[in-house]
């Protein structure tokens, strides 16, 4: 058996000021595109999608190409040039043909300059060239998922869990079911569907309801008769047509039982609606609400400016309510700010210093403005960014910060990184010579992901609500492409 594997993946925030060139996909492999042989060692036994293909092949003794592993943090719309150079590497593949399965890991929220519908169009070009070769599909909890997708898709498997831990085995569900279908044991099918909803990202974790329970409702699908069953409960920081709710189910020759399948998912969705709304609660008082706190580690969120759904990850607002309120035994991670980093670096160890820190990405989507903040403290720490994550999330997987320094304010420590990347591995604080077990409050600028490497540790959790455009307060997005009406921004 000869498979095609790629990794093509980015989820597109619309409201992002943060560029998406071609050189963005460069996150794990200094400057180079990783492909084939360097892709295979980089990813096999790492919790991927891609891992867990070459899982299965390698447990078939399949014959394995990897054209491309293309992955970027969260950002502004893909460039036309990124798009077509790193899709073309896996067209170029499929055009040589010779393949019995084409195995894709992809976000399933892309958007480029010239379609919002990035993953549609791609395999809708991968089935010009190849009308027949059958194609499985891994996409992120958060994919927009739209009808190009499924038509041009054989299977399509979705992650179970959010944070994202069950990354490695939606992969390999989808290449056991791809590959029993190419020695003709099942003949899969999909239903798809969607629903009118936009729940906020803060209100999707599985640890929580209501997407536990439909979660769960998918793997217990999955325990009968059905192939895979996936609620997406998609990105709803991107304006376009279909942002939001859906669902996919695959079957074994029974388009009946998927359609119902899919049907129910989607019912249950939409009962839930009115929980899966968040309220924010004002900075100030959430600030003066973690300060009157006393048992340790209490993790504070910087939610609305998380990088691993579009953020800038350079505003300030909520370093400095805390600054201004005098929380003490803090660690801060992190703020973007490369021009700052270089400076610190360049005084080195135990210099004191001041810094103009983040403020320095123009957001104009957003009706405030991010502003620099000016620090003082000393320098205690620096290094190359360069980090493996623990686990769960992303085992195994190299992370790269780049220059990364530690600024201490006598209060708070202040990581200041060159690359984006989102805390949701213990190692990205013991990577920077911090122990959080040691700190009263630990400041991430995360959503839900952190809870993967660090959810463990906390004692308890406050919600700031900052400013960035990764923010759940609807009214502060102009949303101008996505269907209406749609909850909550219309009353249903």
């Amino acid at each position: 058996m000869r498979l095609l594997l790629a990794m093509f993946k980015h989820e597109t925030n619309t409201f992002s000021p943060v560029p998406t060139p071609f050189e963005r996909f460069f996150r794990r492999s200094a400057g180079l595109l990783c492909e084939g042989q360097s892709a295979i060692d980089t990813y096999r036994s790492t919790g991927t999608a891609l891992g867990g293909f070459i899982d299965v092949a390698d447990r078939l003794s399949a014959e394995i190409v990897v054209p491309v592993a293309a992955e970027a943090w969260p950002s502004g719309p893909v460039h036309e040039d990124a798009y077509r150079r790193i899709g073309g590497l896996i067209l170029d593949e499929v055009r040589k043909g010779g393949f019995d399965g084409i195995l894709l890991d992809l976000h399933g929220a892309m958007v480029t300059e010239s379609t919002e519908d990035g993953e549609g169009a791609l395999l809708g070009q991968i089935r010009e060239i190849d009308p027949h070769t059958p194609i499985g599909v891994t996409l992120d909890m958060h994919a927009n998922v739209y009808e190009a997708m499924v038509a041009n898709s054989t299977i399509i498997t979705g992650y179970h869990t959010y944070p994202h831990v069950d990354v490695f085995e939606a992969g390999r569900r989808a290449a056991d079911i791809l590959t029993r279908a190419i020695v003709g044991e099942l003949k899969p099918v999909m239903a798809w569907g969607n629903r009118p909803m936009l729940p906020h990202v803060m209100r999707q974790g599985t640890h929580a309801e209501p997407n536990h329970s439909l979660q769960r409702q998918c793997v217990a699908y999955e325990s009968g008769p059905v192939l895979a069953a996936s609620l997406f409960t998609g990105f709803p920081n991107a304006d376009v047509v279909n942002a939001g709710v859906s669902a996919v189910v695959c079957t074994d020759s029974d388009p009946t039982l998927a359609g119902t399948s899919c049907d129910e998912l989607l019912v249950k969705a939409w009962n839930a609606r009115e929980q899966f709304v968040f309220e924010h609660e004002e900075l100030a008082q959430s600030v003066a609400r973690a300060s009157a706190m006393t048992n340790g580690p209490i993790v504070m969120l910087d939610h609305c400016d998380n990088t691993a759904s579009g953020g800038t990850m350079d505003t300030t607002v909520v370093l400095a309510e805390i600054l201004r309120q005098g929380l003490e035994k803090v660690v801060f991670y992190a703020i973007y700010d490369p021009q700052a980093a270089a400076t610190a670096a360049q005084a080195g160890v135990g210099a004191d210093i001041r810094l103009s820190l983040g403020g320095k990405t123009p957001m104009p989507a957003l009706r405030e403005v991010s502003r620099p903040l000016d620090v003082q403290g000393k320098v205690t720490f620096v290094f190359d960014g360069r980090y493996r994550n623990h686990g769960p999330m992303s085992k195994g997987t190299l992370n790269d910060t780049g220059t990364t320094v530690v600024v201490d304010t006598g209060k708070v420590e202040i990581i200041v990184v060159s690359r984006h990347q989102e805390p949701n591995d213990i190692n990205c604080l013991l990577s920077a010579g911090i122990d959080p077990m040691q700190k009263r409050y630990i400041v991430l600028k995360s959503r839900v992901h952190w809870r993967a490497g660090l959810g463990n540790i906390a004692r308890d959790v406050v919600e700031c609500a900052g400013l960035g455009v990764a923010t759940s307060d609807y009214s502060q997005l102009e949303f101008k492409n996505v269907r209406r009406p749609i909850y909550p921004l219309d009353t249903m």
